[in-house]
């Protein structure tokens, strides 16, 4: 898997890679990991922005990191996967059973 650490902004978000799947774990100052998600091919770009303080969805943070796979089922089959990074680190805005 490709990994990256970008500062979430909106203009380092545009330049992440869309091509594949992603786990994305939104990090504060300190490197906490304040929220951790997947997005699915040619939705990364798109769902990090909405966790932007501007956006639908937001999640505060300093940093970005994604891991890409080739598919959201590699995604979620691997050891990184989203449920093992909210149950080992448990971020602050993962709520259990979020309304959307």
């Amino acid at each position: 898997m490709a990994r990256q650490t970008v500062p979430f902004t909106k203009s380092r978000i545009a330049k992440l890679p869309d091509e594949h799947s992603a786990i994305y774990i939104i990090k504060t100052d300190g490197g906490r990991n304040n929220y951790t998600g997947v997005a699915k091919r040619g939705r990364v770009q798109e769902r990090l922005t909405e966790h932007l303080a501007t956006g639908p969805d937001p999640v505060p943070g300093s940093k970005v990191s994604i891991r890409q796979a080739p598919s959201i089922k590699a995604t979620n089959a691997t050891n990184a996967s989203e449920k093992a990074i909210i149950s080992r680190s448990h971020p602050k805005y993962n709520i259990r059973g979020k309304q959307r």
